[in-house]
C-alpha cells in the first residue's frame, strides 16, 4: 500500500497515512478538525539496485543487452 502525504492548510499540520490506491482522500485534519486537509504531490518512493542504467544500454534495438558481442559471454565487460 502506498503512503500518501496530507497538509492541513488550516492549521499547517502534515501527515503521511498508509491507504489503499482505492481508499477516497481523507477529508477532514487529525489535528484540528478542519476539511482543508489535502493530498500532496510528492516523490515516489522507490529505489533503483544494481548496476544501473547508461546511456548505451539497448541504444541500438537489437536483443544483446547493450552487449558489442551479442550475447552476454563477456560479463558485461565489452560494452
Amino acid at each position: 500500500m502506498p503512503i500518501y502525504e496530507y497538509r492541513c492548510t488550516a492549521c499547517g499540520a502534515a501527515k503521511e497515512h498508509l491507504q489503499k490506491m482505492s481508499d477516497d482522500p481523507i477529508a477532514q485534519c487529525p489535528a484540528c478538525g478542519s476539511h482543508d486537509y489535502h493530498k500532496q504531490l510528492s516523490a515516489a518512493g522507490f529505489q533503483l539496485k544494481g548496476s544501473g542504467w547508461y546511456e548505451t544500454d539497448f541504444k541500438n534495438g537489437s536483443s544483446g543487452g547493450g552487449h558489442s558481442c551479442g550475447n552476454g559471454s563477456c560479463g558485461g565487460g565489452c560494452a
